[in-house]
């Protein structure tokens, strides 16, 4: 008999990161993680985890997040890889890409950046690689 892969709920809560709360520097983690705070640096689930990560209305990312599984209601700045699912909630703002298998999108969230459709295999790969294997220039800011 095949037994199936147990998964987090949603509504598992392992760490939260509470509102007065702030982290500098990349934050590795599994299980189910709660941002209230504020996270200046990377949130990346550990390899082969399944993870879930949501993200508070008042959360802030500043930072690049890496999930098998996203709820966003907060801010990201930075791009976003989800190799399962991810939900934009009515208050989420992302500005960086979104690399996803799934996404869902509620009425009043904003992306500024590309939706980029990848396979689970691929949703962890790097944004230069990803620009180099589609044959399309490195994306680049003029400051001035």
């Amino acid at each position: 008999m095949l037994k199936k892969k147990a998964s987090v709920p949603a509504s598992q809560i392992d760490t939260l990161i509470g509102a007065q709360v702030v982290i500098r520097g990349d934050f590795h983690f599994s299980g189910g993680l709660y941002v209230e705070g504020r996270v200046i640096g990377k949130l990346i689930a550990d390899d082969g985890e399944k993870a879930v990560l949501t993200l508070a209305d008042n959360g802030i990312v500043e930072g690049e997040v890496r999930a098998p599984v996203m709820v966003i209601n907060g801010t990201v700045n930075g791009n976003v890889y989800a190799t399962e699912r991810i939900e934009l909630g009515s208050k989420a703002r992302v500005d960086g890409n979104v690399h996803y298998k799934v996404v869902q999108m509620a009425a009043g969230s904003v992306l500024t950046g590309r939706l980029l459709h990848v396979d689970s295999e691929q949703a962890y790969v790097g944004e230069d690689h990803m620009a180099e294997a589609e044959g399309m220039p490195r994306l680049a800011t003029v400051n001035g």
